[in-house]
């Protein structure tokens, strides 16, 4: 908890001064009163950087925890169960500050509080940590204030960020094997390139004859990595970090986003995924109230690709001109002709927020199966880059023993 430096007068009428520790200025002060002690004056003390651990001595504050995807996922399903069993929100957040593990989360809370103490809405005190809540989130506890939905807001939240939470996990895990394979070729072939070939080719130098073209190939990429490995190493690190600071850009990150979705096998199940997020944020969205052209807004902050979400601003341009939910689906060229079909069925009987639901749940399966199946849907690529790569090594390393041995039985 944050140190206040208080200034007051005892019981005696004598200046008292000093330095306590609270989580708000009010709970000093109630602290303060318990003493004997009227206070005059309580503010925050100033921390001097080495204390704080942010300074050059310590490198402590290098390794500040922060606020992560479960902080929020929890702070959301207690705020329900909370709220729900009839708790003070003041009360309710000092509780979960206290039983909060991650330190991170129990500044965030005690900011909170504190700006809750000011006079603030909570939606205006959470918008204070952009990193840690996004605007749907906000958007969300907004509308759940406006209508006296609180704790109900909060469970949605919790099933959707729940929601959210298996997808990424879901995707990651499917980008993982496919990713180490790939590492471990190319492991391979610059181990082959620096320790095999240099072996092989010094035998084959005292051949004294032409070698294969084949083998003239392996031995001259060999003999270039050896020769500029540095600059190879440099190049590579460079190129990695232009490339993150390529995406990072708007429209470095539009056109990569757009390129994860053509990548064979990986992309089709990034695509699900990311339309999975689409529509379930859209149907908590309509659910809890939200204007349709506000939830397009907000569920374009949520789907974690810069080109659908191009797609969804779009749509909610569409909407903005009076078009219907469904034209502006067929322009988007995101949604398959299923998916199509359901909206259309949702829009005509007002229950699209259900239907986008089920379209959420179809993507979610979809994207279960096609994680079940894709060692099956890699291996056919796998096994043959393999016999690729074990091909032009045996014909580069073979072919000049098997020209020795013809000369050797001519001889």
């Amino acid at each position: 908890m944050p140190n206040f430096a208080y200034r007051g007068r005892n019981a005696a009428g004598e200046i008292a001064e000093g330095i306590l520790e609270g989580a708000t200025a009010g709970a000093v002060a109630d602290l303060l009163v318990g003493k004997g002690v009227t206070p005059i004056e309580i503010r925050p003390a100033p921390v001097s950087p080495v204390a704080d651990g942010r300074g050059w001595g310590s490198g402590i504050g290098w390794f500040k925890p922060e606020v992560d995807h479960m902080d929020v996922l929890l702070f959301s399903r207690q705020m329900h169960t909370l709220l729900r069993s009839g708790v003070p929100i003041m009360r309710a957040l000092a509780g979960l500050q206290e039983s909060s593990i991650n330190p991170a989360m129990k500044d965030v809370l005690q900011d909170v509080r504190q700006s809750l103490d000011s006079g603030r809405e909570l939606s205006l005190s959470l918008a204070r940590h952009p990193k840690v809540f996004s605007p749907f989130y906000l958007s969300m506890v907004r509308v759940g204030e406006m209508t006296g939905r609180l704790e109900e807001v909060f469970l949605r939240m919790f099933d959707h960020l729940a929601f959210e939470r298996f997808i990424q996990d879901q995707v990651k895990s499917a980008l993982r094997y496919p990713s180490f394979v790939v590492a471990a070729m190319a492991i391979a072939i610059v181990i082959v390139n620096i320790f095999v070939i240099p072996a092989f080719a010094r035998v084959f130098k005292g051949f004294g004859a032409e070698l294969p073209l084949m083998t003239r190939l392996l031995i001259g990429f060999s003999d270039f990595m050896l020769a500029w490995w540095p600059g190879l190493m440099l190049g590579f690190a460079a190129a990695f970090f232009a490339f993150r600071v390529w995406i990072r850009t708007g429209p470095g990150r539009h056109a990569w986003d757009r390129v994860k979705l053509k990548i064979p096998i990986a992309g089709k199940i990034v695509r699900k995924a990311t339309l999975a997020r689409f529509a379930a944020s859209f149907a908590l969205a309509t659910r809890s109230g939200v204007p349709i052209i506000q939830a397009l807004t907000n569920v374009a902050e949520t789907v974690n690709n810069a080109y659908i979400a191009d797609k969804v601003e779009k749509m909610r341009d569409g909407v903005e001109r009076g078009e219907s939910i469904l034209r502006t689906s067929i322009a988007a060229g995101v949604f398959t002709p299923v998916v199509l079909q359901m909206i259309a069925v949702g829009e005509e009987s007002g229950a699209l927020d259900d239907m986008m639901k089920e379209i959420a749940d179809m993507y979610q399966s979809e994207v279960e199966y096609e994680l079940k199946t894709l060692a099956q849907q890699i291996e056919p690529i796998l096994i043959v880059s393999l016999g690729i790569m074990v091909l032009i090594l045996a014909l580069g390393i073979f072919l000049p023993l098997w020209d020795l041995g013809k000369v050797a039985i001519k001889k």
